[in-house]
């Protein structure tokens, strides 16, 4: 067992299911100042893996080391791009476990498809990520050497490995999806499978094109989430009850995801995984008490916990579209407002409370700003979602 485990952890591993895919580092690959070629691609990110007490087979170091030294310095990565076909579907895989996916998915579900199944999502989503996030940081396995692996994204190289949040978010959303709604609605079950299959497939394979994780990352994260849905199924029907739960429901749906994320594990040096973890559970906490709101004040209609009888899916005409489009244009336009003005408003009255001069971008780093701008933006994001976005569509007659 121990040897399959350091073959799945192997970065030469994922280096052939780069090549097979027709990505290879340029011959030349290393620090360099001229841009790249025609048929070459550039990545100026951090270099990973060749730190001093790096001594495991495979790997870049030992699996539950410390990695006690500074923020690698950036360089430039050529690679050779030899299968265009796989070089898009990949790269356009990888975006469907990325933020950006999240942002318009869960938002379009809610304003126009089904809040319940939303509500599900969303709150499924950020107990998957928090914990993804937090194991990584606790096991600080590193990713993929490079060379031989070439990296194609550069935001998150510094983050450690282990779980691949990409693999869980992604079987999460697909099969949660499928679960809730087997019995609400009328399709084919093995159609539903197979899109959720297909869609969670993609993204792990897209985590190994594109170098950042090794075959242990996705086959760990996709593990993990299987037994998360497992253990919590049960608990689902809970979900649907929060929206009524008693009027303190508010302050312990801020104070606890607070203190998760306000505690969340010290890293060896920055990286970006406790600013994306806070950013997740804020907006998971306003998606909650933006549905408390909704029931408490009665501002817009509950969400349907049960149906007498799986109902037939609508088809999908010329109006319909231009309505969800609609729809989806209001409701990004007022959260991507409310996002910008909460969050210039909480660094000023932060950088003026812990005196900082408002220039300093580094200051946003540090814990006493970050997770509490972070946390008041998101959560902002999230009632603002539930609440504010419902109401200006029935204001609009968009409802």
């Amino acid at each position: 067992m121990a040897e399959l485990l350091w073959s799945l952890q192997d970065s030469q591993l994922v280096a052939r299911f780069q090549r097979h895919c027709g990505l290879f580092p340029a011959p030349d690959e290393g620090p360099h100042e001229n841009g790249p070629g025609p048929a070459e691609g550039a990545v100026r990110a951090p270099r990973i893996g060749h730190h001093p007490e790096a001594n495991g087979k495979g790997g870049c170091g030992p699996a539950n080391g410390l990695r006690k030294v500074p923020a690698p310095q950036a360089y430039v990565q050529k690679y050779i791009v030899k299968n265009y076909f796989y070089y898009y579907l990949f790269r356009f895989s990888a975006a469907l476990g990325q933020e950006v996916f999240y942002i318009t998915f869960l938002p379009f579900t809610q304003w126009n498809i089904d809040p319940y199944l939303s509500r599900r999502l969303i709150i499924i989503w950020v107990l998957v990520m928090y914990i993804g996030q937090v194991a990584k940081d606790i096991l600080k396995w590193p990713r993929p050497c490079s060379p031989p692996v070439v990296n194609l994204e550069k935001r998150v190289l510094t983050e450690y490995g282990m779980p691949s949040t990409h693999a869980m978010a992604a079987t999460a959303i697909s099969f949660t999806l499928l679960i809730s709604t087997m019995d609400r609605y009328q399709y084919p079950f093995v159609l539903g499978l197979v899109m959720a299959v297909v869609f969670s497939t993609l993204v792990c394979l897209s985590r190994l094109y594109t170098g950042m994780h090794t075959v242990l990352d996705v086959v760990g994260g996709v593990l993990l989430t299987a037994i998360l849905i497992v253990l919590t199924q049960p608990a689902w029907t809970l979900i649907d009850l929060l929206d009524s739960a008693s009027p303190l429901f508010p302050v312990c749906a801020i104070v606890v995801p607070f203190f998760l994320c306000y505690n969340y594990p010290v890293s060896d040096y920055y990286t970006p995984t406790r600013a994306d973890t806070t950013t997740i559970v804020a907006a998971g906490a306003g998606v909650t008490i933006g549905f408390w709101l909704n029931h408490f004040f009665q501002l817009v209609s509950k969400p349907t916990d049960s149906l007498p009888m799986a109902q037939n899916i609508p088809p999908l005409s010329t109006d319909i579209l231009l309505l969800g489009l609609t729809r989806f244009t209001v409701g990004i336009v007022l959260i991507l407002l409310v996002r910008q003005l909460v969050q210039n408003l909480s660094l000023q009255v932060l950088y003026s409370w812990f005196k900082v001069v408002t220039r300093n971008k580094e200051a946003r780093r540090r814990l006493e700003i970050e997770v509490p701008y972070k946390f008041v933006t998101y959560t902002s994001v999230g009632i603002c979602a539930t609440t504010l976005v419902p109401m200006l569509h029935r204001f609009l007659g968009l409802l």
